[in-house]
This record gives C-alpha cells, sequence and structure tokens, in this order.
C-alpha cells in the first residue's frame, strides 16, 4: 500500500482476470475466448485498412458501428451505446444509474466485476442468493432497490433465464433500471433486447468478445432507450471521447455483416459444448445445463481445485473460484473439438476417475 494512495482505493480489491500464460503449449480453457478466429470479411477489413488515418482521432461517436447495430437488432442509432469492451459499458452503466438511495440488488453468484464496481463507486448492494440448482429466480428481486443487474446466461453458472421471466420483472420494477448482460447470449439464449423498446427501464449489455471472436479489440455495446443511451454518454464523455479506436469499429462493422460465420462458428461451439458436456458426465461430473461457450461442472468425488492443478499440470488451462458455494466447481470454455478430446482424454487418464458405463 502506497503512501500516495487516496483513500478510497486503499481497499479496493480489484477483479482478477484469468490466466493469460506465456506458454504455447497450453490449451487455454479458462476464459471463455472463442476458439475459432473472427471472421475472414473482419480479416480482410483489417488487411485493406489505410494506416495513413491512424495520425486522426477516431469518430468519438463510432457512428458506422451504431447504425450497423441498429439496424442488425432493428431499433435506432440513438438506442444504442458502444465502448472499448462490455467492461467499459457496464463501468458506465454502474456509474449513470446505480449510485442511489436504495441497494443495488445482483446475484450472490455471478460476474465478479459486479462488486467491484459496486465498491469503486461507492454503491451500496444486497446480494440476493441463487437457488439450490444455481438458477436466478427473479421473484426474489421484488423489494426496494436503486437498481437491478444479473447476467443472462449467468457466469460462472451458465444457467439461463426466460424472456417472460424477465418482462415479468420488468412489469412490476417500474422504478429503477434493469441491466441485463448478456454476454453469452449467442451462444443458446434470448436475449432482451426487443423489450427494450417497450420498457424504458430495461439496458441490454452485449460483447463481440465471445461470439464474435473479437476479444482482442474490444468491443461492447448497449441497448435501451435514449434517455439510458444519453445518460451513458454523459459519462463516456466525461471519461474518455475516444473510447472506440478506428481498427475496432472497422472491425466490428465487418463482423455483423457477416451473419453467416458468426452462425457457423456459435453452431460448431454449441455442438461441440454438448458432446463436452455428455462426456464429463460419464466422467462422474455433475454439469449444470449450459448456454453459454463454457461449462460449469463439478466431480463427484476430487475437489476442483486438485483437478484444476491436475489439468495445468497436463498443459490444459481452466478456471476454479475460489469462493464458497463454488470452490468445488471447474468453469471450462469450450474449445475446439481436438482441444476438447484433450480435456477428456487427460481427465480419463486421471488416477481416481473411472468412466461410468452408459
Amino acid at each position: 500500500m502506497s503512501k500516495f494512495w487516496s483513500e478510497a482505493i486503499q481497499h479496493l480489491v480489484p477483479y482478477v482476470p484469468g490466466e493469460q500464460p506465456k506458454e504455447q503449449q497450453i490449451v487455454k480453457l479458462n476464459t471463455n475466448e472463442n476458439p475459432y478466429p473472427p471472421s475472414p470479411l473482419v480479416m480482410q477489413t483489417l488487411q485493406d485498412f489505410d494506416l495513413e488515418r491512424l495520425r486522426l482521432y477516431p469518430d468519438p461517436d463510432a457512428r458506422a458501428l451504431k447504425q450497423a447495430l441498429a439496424d442488425y437488432h432493428g431499433v435506432t442509432r440513438d438506442n444504442v451505446f458502444v465502448g472499448n469492451g462490455s467492461d467499459e459499458v457496464l463501468a458506465h452503466t454502474f456509474m449513470a444509474f446505480f449510485r442511489q438511495k436504495a441497494p443495488l440488488l445482483m446475484p450472490n453468484i455471478s460476474y465478479s466485476f459486479y462488486d467491484v464496481y459496486c465498491n469503486l463507486y461507492d454503491i451500496q448492494y444486497r446480494e440476493v442468493p441463487l437457488q439450490a440448482d444455481f438458477s436466478i429466480c427473479l421473484d426474489d428481486y421484488s423489494q426496494t432497490n436503486g437498481g437491478i443487474i444479473f447476467a443472462n446466461p449467468n457466469a460462472p453458472t451458465g444457467r439461463t433465464l426466460e424472456l417472460d421471466e424477465i418482462e415479468r420483472l420488468l412489469a412490476r420494477n417500474t422504478d429503477s433500471v434493469v441491466v441485463v448482460d448478456e454476454a453469452y447470449v449467442d451462444f443458446g439464449a434470448q436475449s432482451a433486447v426487443a423489450l427494450t423498446q417497450r420498457y424504458d427501464n430495461l439496458l441490454v449489455v452485449q460483447t463481440f468478445s465471445k461470439s464474435r471472436s473479437l476479444a482482442g479489440l474490444r468491443i461492447g455495446f448497449a441497448i435501451g432507450h435514449p434517455d439510458l443511451i444519453d445518460g451513458l454518454e454523459r459519462v463516456k464523455n466525461s471519461f474518455n471521447s475516444y473510447p472506440l479506436d478506428m481498427l475496432a469499429i472497422s472491425a466490428g462493422v465487418a463482423a455483423i455483416k457477416d451473419e453467416d460465420y458468426f452462425r457457423s462458428t456459435t453452431d460448431r461451439i454449441v455442438a461441440t459444448r454438448e458432446w463436452t458436456c455428455n462426456e464429463l458426465q460419464a466422467l462422474g461430473f455433475i454439469v449444470l445445463p449450459s448456454c453459454t461457450n463454457f461449462v460449469f461442472a463439478q466431480h463427484r468425488y476430487l475437489e476442483g481445485a486438485e483437478l484444476m492443478g491436475y489439468l495445468r499440470a497436463n498443459g490444459l488451462l481452466v478456471r476454479h473460484f475460489s469462493r464458497p458455494l463454488i470452490d468445488n466447481h471447474l468453469r471450462i470454455s469450450i474449445g475446439t473439438d481436438t482441444e476438447m478430446q484433450q480435456l477428456i482424454d487427460t481427465l480419463t487418464g486421471h488416477p481416481d476417475i473411472i468412466r461410468l458405463e452408459a
């Protein structure tokens, strides 16, 4: 702790991202990255980019990307906000809407950046417990609040909510902002974007990092009522007027245009996920239902930390969380078919794992 730190950050516990190993031979199944490259249209767009333009500032409003997103989702450009990854979009969201007298409500097991933002911005919050099956029950959010946020599908559990459940929440919670974090929605869940046209307090946040294979370019966005978007713009322009560079804007537009590639890769990941779930269950794992590009599983007899260490020693990196209730689980990103076969083969080689008979 430095004597020069401001008092506000002396006790701040920052978010810890997944390990980015230096070893090239490691199979990375720990940060939910897409195992397939970006769209060929994206790569061609970047190759053809006029590098001389980089001496200029990018469009601070990223109008081309906003318009492409508006056209794709059937809204207007005034309904769209973009930022440097969905993490930045979420950070601005917490600042713009959740610094209220009543507490923000969020699941007790969800994206661990949420409570970091609360502590950073001095936002009071209340964690709502998940059900015994790790699902979110939105009926439990019928209490006084200064906002509600949840991920759908949830992370790290992978479980999803139906759209009618979300709409019932919106119908009864009309005096505070409801944020649905849809980082993984393209892998099998229903987006709540259409509901933003009927509920002026709903903000939906998405990212290009997962389903669009653009984690390295940091593109996130939100869709909601123009009043909400204007609030986000006020925060953004008080922080960084140019959050997206020219390359990110151009690549984002190209990614949206290549619908066939997008559908092809997400379908492949979903198919591999289902195969992986079946294989893990055959090895004695309890696997939660997933609508994401990862699975959340625990072995019936072996500890999660031990299994993570075993896999790490054998060249496979998965995510383990030490917090109570989920400290025996592993979050395993879905890689290519070859990578997932390597995972199953390695687990099969564990001395204490026995393949169950069908």
